[in-house]
């Protein structure tokens, strides 16, 4: 299983996230996508990150298959229109002292 963030940028004109932005992820996957679980990260001072928990083989395949499910949600839902997938990648976790 892999994390991979999905960093996202609302439209100048765009709101919050919908409130039932975790459902609507949830009903743009495919069961091939693998998604066991997806997190809502929406700190006002930055952009939201949505965190996707997917089971797959590899993580190139993790990060490609969450870019593809946000690029559907942002097409597919007019709550996004104007928004922007920036990057779908796994967070580094630092380890202190290493």
């Amino acid at each position: 299983m892999y994390l991979v963030h999905a960093h996202l940028r609302p439209s100048a004109q765009a709101g919050d996230l919908p409130p039932d932005v975790r459902a609507l992820v949830y009903g743009c996957a495919r069961p091939e996508d693998g998604v066991e679980h997806v997190s809502v990260h929406d700190d006002p001072s930055s952009a939201p990150v949505l965190g996707l928990f997917l089971v797959t083989d590899s993580l190139a395949r993790a990060e490609a298959t969450a870019t593809a499910v946000c690029t559907r949600l942002l097409e597919s839902h007019p709550a996004f229109s104007g928004w922007t997938l920036l990057r779908a990648e796994a967070p580094l976790i630092v380890v202190d002292g290493q």
